[in-house]
């Protein structure tokens, strides 16, 4: 028991270690602030009616009102019974957000490197290499916590699978589940499928391995050992998987129900994004160097630049006053390379690319191959556009590829290689059986490689080869003068000087390390300490320009981001139901407020992305008006928002009087320009095949259908015709889980004008509901519950037999 504790001790110390320093560097949580988080502000606005609806009835709600006219909440947040693989993961993520990803960034990249059998030293080191790359750290400033999520969880995947082709297929099977369970509730999909990316090239390595040694069966054994693992994590996570799966189609992602764009050209036929959309973020190639000196290309695309800059210089000789131009001096455009806009530099560290190359030439075998193998895909992956024939097999060859934008993303698949190689490199030189002459030689050309390149850019900056001139410099000589420009190009300059020169130091300082270790100066755990010491001055140094204590803000801010306005004042007044169409501010201010026509996501409903193109994004009244738009907010002659008051829009339903059949969904986009759609309804015939709908229906002055209850999951109307009618409601027609009543009997209801419910009326006075009842959310739990109880087994199993296995060796 003694020697156990002994063993454990270690890894308890370390993982305090990684608290404290989570803890660390996000200080200020410690006092009760939060981060400020651009992309997190947006969420709390689009998801504000769901929270508030739970608060309100303790009841989730599947459906929001409050953006794009409508659309599900599966992609904002919603909570589904029996995800108890959820409550595992709340459960990791203890600590203040966003501590607990930075935490979870350290822990997951630990166990990784213990079940390679790296000493519990060096694990906390690459870590820490691991935990600290800039990019995580930028990716936590801005919100995008789903992805840091995903990315957090991925060497623990990566551990279950390599435990299981090592042969221990229980331990395997069982880290495999939970931690591939884990990753899929991060809901980042694209990150899981670069993450799969990965795990083929780790595949293709162990079956070249395994041909070669003779061992093809064992290799199958453990990829059905990890297929079975696969389809248990999915069944933990199956609701949240289907309801994705079943949202996708409907949104931006899947394939457009029409063939023309908004300016007539021919729509570009594709069941995924298009090709301008996902590689709008393509990494350059010159950019290839950020990752080892950080602002080889300007840092990001707002730098401060300082009091000691030439732009300072340039404020203050144009007459501003010092402190206003140190202001100035802050947010500037530094940055040069070919992306539209950059938050900051991809940064790995000097010392991690130092000891990286260093693993080129020291490691060898399968785990090598398929490092550099997943760096390299990565690395040229990111290039988008910039790559184009590679780019561009993925997207039309490779499945799903398609679905994701940013390509550049893909970047975290070599952020995650890089470090473990890194790591191996100081394994093999702590290696008594590698001869020191090799260590020599390797140490020898890693510096000629590193080093080399970093005198090789000063060489080239000091001989006038580097212009720092950027894409969008004619745009700022346009509008500040060459004046401004100049000293923003001798600030770029003096930016690579500096960071090129800081990144020789450290390779310096990492290769002196090395080379006093093997003329056994220094001893292995001086070594460690130090190269751990070089990496975290190193990585933070750069982390602490771009997220720091100075994004912090107090709780309130960030839970009541957004404050209303006049104009939000003056229609919350109004106590009717309708929507707002607000084009005075973006994202999704609007939302936290009403029922709004926009919001913020990165996957809209298609129907609604569809009319903002042709119609909204020109303020056509017409569409506005089908929409319920009540309210739209502009600007009053003072340059204040008002709201506007559309006395034509259509209201919650109304009867039409005319059916108006059309070919297709482009027609019947396109038919919208002229309707008048309190009079006519239209609808394709491809959408209504078994309906026989009459053209014309009577309706008079008597004719009515008003709201009676309106809720997120709800709504109630009654209806009064003297006469059989067709009823078109102001609700995005969603045909996945919103199902329709009158007078309790289920009834079919219909697409019509393009997005919109309809559906046929009896005469009379009649009760009208419509229920969001989503099957995707009951199948999809019960499938939850299944997997929950069935893991549950498996793993009293693998105990049992783990503790019979250790009882046995025991007595034996």
């Amino acid at each position: 028991m003694q020697f156990s504790f002994k063993k454990i001790l270690p890894h308890f110390l370390i993982l305090v270690g990684f608290i404290i320093c989570s803890l660390a560097y996000f200080s200020p949580v410690l006092q009760g602030k939060v981060i400020y988080q651009s992309d997190i502000v947006h969420y709390t606005g689009m998801a504000k009616q769901q929270k508030d609806f739970k608060a309100q009835t303790g009841q989730e709600t599947y459906w929001t009102n409050s953006a794009f006219g409508g659309m599900p909440t599966y992609q904002l947040g919603a909570k589904y019974p029996h995800n108890y693989i959820k409550k595992l993961d709340l459960s990791l993520r203890f600590l203040p957000r966003p501590a607990d990803y930075l935490f979870l960034y350290f822990l997951g990249f630990y166990v990784l490197l213990l079940v390679l059998k790296v000493d519990w030293k060096l694990a906390a080191l690459g870590a820490l290499a691991f935990g600290f790359s800039t990019y995580l750290i930028i990716i936590l400033g801005v919100g995008h916590n789903s992805k840091a999520h995903a990315i957090a969880y991925m060497p623990l995947v990566l551990s279950g699978i390599l435990l299981t082709f090592r042969g221990k297929f229980i331990a395997g099977f069982l880290l495999t589940t939970v931690a591939m369970g884990l990753e899929l509730v991060a809901n980042h999909y694209q990150m899981t499928y670069y993450l799969m990316l990965l795990v083929l090239v780790l595949g293709g390595a162990y079956l070249v391995d395994a041909y070669r040694k003779k061992m093809i069966p064992h290799f199958f054994k453990a990829v059905g050992v990890l297929l079975v693992a696969v389809i248990l994590a999915i069944g933990l996570n199956a609701t949240n998987i289907l309801a994705t799966q079943e949202y996708v189609k409907e949104s931006t992602r899947g394939q457009s129900e029409i063939t023309i764009n908004a300016d007539g050209s021919k729509k570009e036929i594709t069941n995924g994004l298009s090709k301008d959309y996902i590689t709008e973020y393509s990494y350059g190639k010159l950019e290839t160097f950020n990752l080892f000196v950080p602002r080889f290309l300007g840092g990001g695309s707002g730098e401060d630049v300082g009091k000691d800059s030439a732009m300072y210089d340039y404020f203050v000789s144009q007459g501003v006053p010092p402190v206003q131009a140190r202001d100035y001096a802050n947010g500037l455009p530094t940055y040069w390379g070919s992306q539209t806009i950059v938050e900051a530099p991809a940064y790995i560290g000097a010392v991690v690319i130092f000891l990286f190359v260093l693993g080129l030439f020291l490691v060898k075998g399968r785990l090598k191959w398929w490092l550099a193998g997943g760096t390299v895909l990565s690395l040229l992956l990111s290039y988008g556009k910039n790559l184009e024939f590679l780019t561009n097999f993925f997207i039309d060859f490779v499945p799903l590829y398609n679905k994701f934008r940013a390509v550049s993303s893909i970047q975290v698949i070599m952020e995650l290689c890089i470090p473990v190689l890194a790591v191996f490199a100081l394994v093999r030189l702590f290696n008594d059986v590698v001869k020191t002459e090799e260590k020599l030689k390797a140490l020898k050309y890693t510096v000629y490689t590193t080093a080399g390149l970093a005198v090789l850019f000063l060489v080239a900056k000091f001989a006038g080869l580097i212009s720092f001139v950027g894409g969008s410099d004619g745009q700022i000589r346009a509008s500040y003068g060459q004046a401004f420009l100049d000293a923003l190009k001798e600030d770029r300059a003096s930016f690579f000087t500096n960071d090129t020169l800081r990144t020789l130091v450290f390779v310096l300082l990492a290769a002196a390390v090395i080379y006093f270790f093997l003329n056994k100066k220094i001893n292995e755990t001086k070594v460690v300490v130090i190269m751990a010491l070089l990496i975290v001055i190193d990585l933070v140094g750069v982390d602490r320009r771009y997220v720091n204590n100075e994004d912090f803000v107090s709780k309130l801010k960030m839970e009541r981001p957004y404050q209303a306005n006049g104009a939000d004042l003056e229609i919350l007044k109004d106590k009717d139901n309708f929507r707002v169409f607000d084009i005075t501010s973006g994202g999704a201010k609007a939302s936290y407020f009403h029922n709004a026509l926009g919001g913020y996501h990165a996957a809209k409903p298609k129907r609604y992305q569809d009319l903002y193109e042709f119609y909204i994004s020109k303020n056509n009244i017409n569409v506005l008006s089908m929409l319920n738009a009540k309210y739209i907010i502009g600007q009053a002659e003072n340059n204040q928002p008002f709201p506007y008051v559309n006395n034509d829009a259509n209201g919650n339903a109304w009867f039409v009087q005319n059916m108006k059949e059309v070919a297709s969904p482009t027609d019947e986009i396109l038919a919208l320009d002229t309707l008048k759609s309190k009079e006519t309804a239209i609808y394709s015939r491809e959408q209504i095949k078994s309906i026989n709908l009459p053209k014309t229906f009577k309706t008079d002055s008597l004719t009515s259908i008003k709201v009676a209850s309106y809720k997120p999951n709800y709504i109630k109307y009654q209806s009064d015709n003297t006469n059989n009618g067709f009823a078109v409601f102001s609700e995005m027609y969603y045909g996945n889980g919103w199902n329709a009543y009158i007078d309790g009997q289920a009834k079919p209801h219909f697409k019509v004008n393009y997005a919109l419910r309809g559906m046929e009326v009896p005469k009379g006075n009649h009760t009208i509901e419509f229920k969001f009842e989503p099957k995707v959310v009951e199948t999809g739990s019960t499938i939850a519950l299944a997997s929950s109880l069935i893991f549950g087994l498996l793993v009293f199993g693998g105990l049992f037999l783990g503790f019979k296995s250790f009882r046995k060796k025991e007595t034996a």
